[in-house]
């Protein structure tokens, strides 16, 4: 059996890989693993627990609070609501733990479940290993008044709204902006944020019924989105993805603004005005060619980390640097922020567009995207990538200086990446299908 956690937590298809069993075991384990490292020395344990908006959620839900509550922890139940907003109300609350139930952008009949520890941190792999490690052991379980307690806390999205809305410092009157909330946990708070601070919203899929998160629409699917905003001749979009930790935009002109985009951006806005700390941004081994060079000439270092956005948070705590992110949307503004936060991106990025008086589309020119291709390999042993090696090397050595390859397993499906940019896309496109075949010729199951 392979390592349960993954890049971003535990996930599965929901009621067959990711069971109530599972959920409440996990959730005992995690209990006492904190409480042995002494999070809960001291005083009764608290946890936050929340969930975007599909129907398995409900049941998963029940699952983790019963879990633990069986602990001995007391559970605030948050209901539906991003997973940073979770993060942020572990951290402003002081509670010792908490909990999200999603998928993120993965098809409905999946599900996950992320783990926070105090301060509203991911939990880093020796933890989440000590955890799975834990499952199903025996242990004694408290009775009476030491067991947890199950309180409903209806005020938490106001709450998060609160503090995302106070973290900017433009008003956004005059703007039409569109919002897709891949009818996932972002769609009452994101449309409420724009609103606060003036701006006009058309909401797209903000209508979620436990079935239709993601279908068609969010982050992975953003053509619907880049379509409302040009028939609604809007001044930009944002799109979401289930969980709202991830966000990506639209200009104008309908062009994708992808998170490396958002990052540069947002990192040329803040050393601008002296707020980049070390003028440095951490940005993962899947960004742009184009972003790494547009960064060296703007003088803004950038340090690349492992996929995922808890290794860009591990890199940005370790140097104490506060602009991070993926090139799928993942944003890390850690003045603000524990974790990515895609509302809290995209009304950065807009206040940025707002402050220099000249659209996205303008903005977005701060440099020019090498073509980018990914293939993802069904089908293969994700554990045998490194006998790749050589057939990677010989890739590069075609590409030469003008392009570069990456070839890893992914976290959060049962697939290989493969990743070229080269300066033309034929070329990486001729690249990359020969090496995804190599691939699946050595490594097929």
């Amino acid at each position: 059996m392979g390592r349960l956690f993954g890049t971003d937590g535990v996930r599965g298809v929901a009621n067959k890989d990711l069971t109530a069993e599972l959920a409440l075991d996990l959730s005992v384990a995690a209990a006492h693993i904190l409480a042995e490292k002494g999070t809960f020395a001291g005083h009764r344990p608290r946890a936050i627990v929340g969930r975007d908006t599909r129907v398995s959620g409900e049941f998963l839900e029940a699952a983790v609070v019963a879990g633990l509550a069986s602990a001995g922890v007391d559970v605030y139940r948050v209901g539906v609501l991003p997973t940073p907003a979770v993060a942020h109300l572990v951290n402003v609350t002081g509670a010792d733990l908490g909990v999200m139930i999603s998928a993120s952008h993965n098809p409905m009949p999946d599900n996950g479940i992320k783990f926070f520890a105090k301060g509203g941190v991911k939990l880093d792999d020796a933890l989440e290993d000590a955890i799975e490690a834990r499952l199903n052991e025996p242990w004694e379980r408290p009775v009476g008044n030491a067991v947890g307690r199950v309180i409903d806390d209806n005020t938490a999205a106001e709450k998060y709204l609160a503090h995302v809305i106070g973290t900017v410092d433009q008003k956004f009157n005059g703007l039409k902006i569109v919002i897709d909330g891949a009818n996932g946990a972002a769609s009452y708070v994101s449309p409420q944020a724009f609103r606060a601070l003036g701006a006009e919203v058309i909401e797209v899929a903000t209508s979620p019924d436990g079935f239709n998160i993601n279908e068609g629409v969010g982050s992975t699917h953003i053509d619907q989105l880049a379509a409302r905003v040009l028939a609604e001749k809007a001044d930009m979009g944002f799109a979401h993805d289930g969980d709202a930790d991830r966000c990506l935009a639209v200009d104008h002109a309908g062009n994708i603004i992808d998170g490396d985009q958002i990052m540069a951006i947002l990192a040329l806005s803040m050393k601008e005005r002296g707020l980049l700390s070390k003028n440095t941004v951490v940005a993962t081994v899947m960004s742009n060619l184009g972003f790494m060079r547009a960064m060296k000439a703007a003088g803004v270092s950038v340090i690349s980390a492992d996929v995922g956005d808890r290794y860009v948070l591990e890199e940005m705590r370790q140097g104490d640097f506060n602009l991070g992110g993926e090139q799928s949307g993942h944003l890390i503004l850690a003045d603000h922020a524990e974790t990515g936060d895609g509302v809290l991106t995209a009304l950065h990025l807009t206040a940025a567009v707002k402050r220099s008086g000249r659209s996205l589309a303008e903005l977005a020119l701060v440099f020019t995207r090498y073509p980018q291709v990914l293939i993802n390999v069904g089908g293969v042993d994700r554990t045998r990538v490194g006998e790749m090696n050589s057939a990677v090397a010989a890739a590069e050595s075609e590409l030469g200086e003008s392009g570069r390859v990456l070839l890893r397993p992914s976290g959060t499906e049962p697939v290989v990446r493969v990743m070229v940019e080269a300066a033309e896309v034929e070329v990486a496109e001729r690249v990359a299908l020969a090496l995804a075949d190599e691939v699946r010729a050595a490594l097929s199951l």
